[in-house]
């Protein structure tokens, strides 16, 4: 690991939100890096190229947000699993001269469920059912982290345009998980909310909070466990609803932490390329993920 001035920042459209450089800087100050440094850059498509030509060696690596996480592809090399099955990347690391690609958000995803299933002493069970609200690149990796949790037979993805992204069908083909894809507002989706097991909502802001709405009105009981990508608003409405009818809510503050945990230990050359290709493919770093947890818990 490279112990002088080094420079890492977050790029995306828009930007000014993200709590990425709170997680990383507290890393930073875990692991004694004193010289390492980590910034919010707005960047929209259009610029990238200009601005990965524009840097200079002691840049160590960048981690990619909205739009950027397909855009990236061209301009490195995938270098772990998820990156080069999904083609989007949330992370570039600069080493040796070569620029290398990684997706940490599906072990994010997947990391944040067996904490959560772990802390209240649960197992995985086979023969699960799931959902995906939303149909972009973050429900792709949520796709991925259902394949790597295992025993998820069934999915079912629930999107305003659900003739979009029609890959989400062959990843599943690929590893044995049937994919059906049904609209937003389809009248079944309670009752396959009620039903699923796992449940990851990728929808921005407020985009979830109709699909809460009819849960609510539907008025059964939930039995699985939901992850809201989302993070602001603090607990969203899907997230209270789904409480409240009985099943367990995560916020996006848990995949936000894996994710980043993973880049950190990528960046610094801590990890090797495949550490996280799986959800217990490398041991957990304690000490470095309690320093990013109280940080990110402080500035939420």
């Amino acid at each position: 690991m490279n112990n002088g001035p080094r420079r890492c920042a977050v790029l995306g459209k828009p930007i000014a939100h993200s709590l990425s450089p709170v997680l990383h800087e507290a890393a930073y100050r875990a692991l004694g890096l004193d010289c390492w440094s980590y910034g919010r850059i707005e960047m929209d498509e259009d610029g990238l190229g200009a601005f990965l030509d524009s840097l200079g060696d002691d840049w160590a690596g960048l981690s990619l947000t909205m739009p950027l996480k397909r855009t990236i592809q061209p301009y490195g090399t995938p270098s772990n699993l998820w990156a080069r099955e999904l083609g989007v990347a949330n992370t570039a690391v600069f080493a040796g001269g070569a620029t290398r690609l990684y997706n940490t958000d599906v072990y994010g995803i997947a990391r944040a469920f067996a904490h959560a299933a772990a802390t209240r002493g649960t197992y995985a069970a086979t023969d699960r059912s799931a959902v995906v609200l939303g149909n972009g690149n973050t429900a792709t990796s949520a796709l991925a982290a259902y394949v790597m949790m295992g025993g998820v037979t069934h999915v079912t993805v629930a999107a305003r345009h659900p003739d979009r992204n029609l890959g989400l069908a062959e990843v599943g083909a690929r590893h044995g998980i049937d994919v059906t894809t049904v609209a937003l507002d389809d009248a079944r989706l309670p009752l396959l909310l009620a039903d699923a097991d796992l449940v990851v909502n990728t929808i921005p802001a407020h985009g979830a909070d109709a699909v809460a709405g009819r849960l609510a009105e539907a008025g059964g009981a939930v039995h699985g466990m939901l992850l809201d990508v989302v993070y602001d608003p603090r607990p969203t409405e899907l997230m209270k609803v789904w409480e409240r009818l009985g099943g367990v809510a995560l916020g996006g503050e848990e995949m936000l932490l894996y994710q980043a945990v993973a880049q950190v230990l990528l960046m610094t050359g801590l990890a090797a390329d495949g550490d996280f290709d799986a959800v217990d493919a490398r041991a957990v770093h304690g000490p470095l993920e309690q320093a990013m947890r109280e940080a990110l818990e402080e500035a939420l």
